[in-house]
């Protein structure tokens, strides 16, 4: 089968690897769509992020869905010919976090492209993919193949939701209009946001933000105090969905939030010096977030139930001899929202 696999940065080749047969307890897919991530960005443009670094070849991807073409022994409910998507998660179940419900920071956590363990975990830009049964998460009647491919970042988006706690009145700003930070716009939106305004740097994605739910868009690149008017009497905005991973996105936050306000960082990036007494001084509560568990398969719902639309963000798809030209393009930013290959 061909296989899309990171060697060092920019060294992306299409390869073929082995096909394997499922076990007792598994299922084959064979992969119809994946999109790009973000990280799958980073391995191929850096090597990694932060202290993660791709140490030896890897295959990409954790977007994917396709076609169940072989079962293993002992797997019921699931048989050939399903579309399926594929969560890219696969926590222990017997770890402590496991055993608390907290499957996100499972100890033994294998999630498929990354570089976090040694070896890697591969991921699933390839023509056929063993998984664990429970992993494979049927399409209800109705659902396409690359719609059910946004499963896996919608999910981040509900998870990163989740965090922020009731949403219902609220009024809410996104900074980062890329995919995660347009697919927060919808989540926001569906959990009943009273004023969701988004930002990025240009106003390249103001379309796409627009039509997520977003009812304004700031384009804040070069524009000194293109915020101001939200921090008048201490801040306008309940919540901040932080989805860029910038610094200064995080910094720009702290005058437009309200006291006792949240902030739910998404976004991962440099290392940023925050004002301790701004956080104190208006109470401000601060949470990170990180992937999802339960969120994936009510992530498939939604796409099912067109809860949530994201053709908008589909710039383009790409065959798998293309990866390369696909990886170009998802980096442009002014160019590319979400790219998808197909096989």
């Amino acid at each position: 089968m061909r296989a899309v696999v990171i060697h060092p940065p920019h060294d992306l080749r299409v390869e073929d690897r082995a096909v394997a047969d499922p076990g007792p307890g598994q299922v084959r897919v064979a992969v119809r769509a994946g999109g790009i991530c973000g990280s799958d960005l980073h391995y191929y443009q850096h090597g990694g992020f932060g202290t993660v670094r791709v140490k030896h070849p890897m295959v990409l991807g954790h977007e994917v869905a396709g076609l169940v073409d072989a079962v293993g022994a002992g797997v019921t409910g699931i048989a050939p010919g399903q579309a399926v998507a594929v969560n890219p998660s696969l926590p222990c179940g017997a770890c402590l976090y496991c055993q608390a419900g907290e499957q996100q920071h499972c100890l033994e956590m294998r999630f498929y492209g990354s570089a976090m363990r040694d070896p890697h975990v591969d991921g699933g830009f390839r023509e056929a993919l063993v998984c664990e049964a429970a992993q494979a998460v049927p399409l209800p009647e109705g659902l396409d193949i690359a719609t059910a491919a946004f499963a896996e970042p919608l999910s981040v988006c509900l998870h990163a939701v989740r965090q922020a706690g009731p949403l219902l009145g609220r009024r809410v700003l996104v900074t980062g209009a890329g995919p995660i930070g347009a697919l927060t716009i919808a989540a926001a939106r569906l959990a009943g946001a009273r004023e969701i305004v988004a930002t990025d740097l240009s106003a390249a994605p103001e379309g796409v933000a627009r039509r997520m739910g977003a009812d304004r868009f700031v384009a804040v690149g070069g524009a000194a105090g293109a915020l101001a008017p939200y921090a008048a009497r201490k801040g306008w905005f309940d919540v901040a969905f932080e989805a860029s991973g910038s610094p200064a996105a995080l910094l720009g936050i702290l005058p437009v939030l309200r006291p006792r306000g949240t902030i739910v960082q998404i976004g991962v990036g440099g290392d940023a010096a925050v004002p301790l007494s701004v956080l104190a001084a208006k109470e401000i509560t601060w949470r990170g977030t990180f992937r999802f568990h339960e969120e994936f398969a009510l992530a498939v719902e939604m796409l099912a139930r067109r809860a949530v639309d994201v053709a908008p963000l589909l710039t383009a798809q790409f065959p798998v001899e293309r990866a390369r030209d696909a990886f170009d393009l998802a980096a442009d930013r002014s160019r590319a929202m979400k790219v998808q290959l197909s096989f």
